[in-house]
């Protein structure tokens, strides 16, 4: 579904491992995840992995999770990723390692491995690149002149 106010039925959900501490950078983050939430329900956490089990919280949701070892996706692609949840009405679950990165028993049960660069940053940036790429999907699905 194609909602224009937040109110779609797709979720997305941006988890994160590690406290943030770039103030500035958790702003960027901030912003553009205000900005998703108006295409769709938008979420982002720190999550603690021995706390937190994404499969049993979101059993029916799509799991990606970003490594760099991933597929690695075009703004293109990344789009169609998206397109795809809406089409379907699936919720997206995303998640981002710490410094040591995703738990080892988690790498193989996600839906998806995702390489957001073949760069190394801090996690703050993952979540600025991620939450703005989900910001551009929805910006492009809409005919919204941000993309261009």
């Amino acid at each position: 579904m194609l909602g224009t106010d937040g109110a779609g039925s797709v979720k997305i959900y941006l988890y994160y491992i590690g406290k943030p501490r770039d103030q500035n950078a958790n702003s960027m983050a901030e912003e553009y995840i205000k900005r998703c939430s108006r295409y769709a329900h938008t979420e982002m956490r720190e999550i603690q992995p021995a706390r937190f089990d994404p499969w049993s919280k979101h059993p029916s949701a799509r799991k990606i999770l970003l490594d760099p070892a991933g597929k690695p996706h075009d703004s293109i692609q990344f789009t169609k990723l998206i397109a795809k949840a809406e089409e379907e009405s699936r919720d997206l679950v995303f998640i981002i390692g710490g410094a040591d990165g995703l738990p080892a028993t988690w790498r193989d049960r996600g839906d998806l491995l995702l390489s957001l660069s073949a760069l190394t940053f801090p996690h703050e940036l993952a979540r600025v690149i991620l939450a703005e790429q989900l910001y551009r999907a929805f910006t492009t699905l809409r005919g919204h002149p941000y993309p261009r």
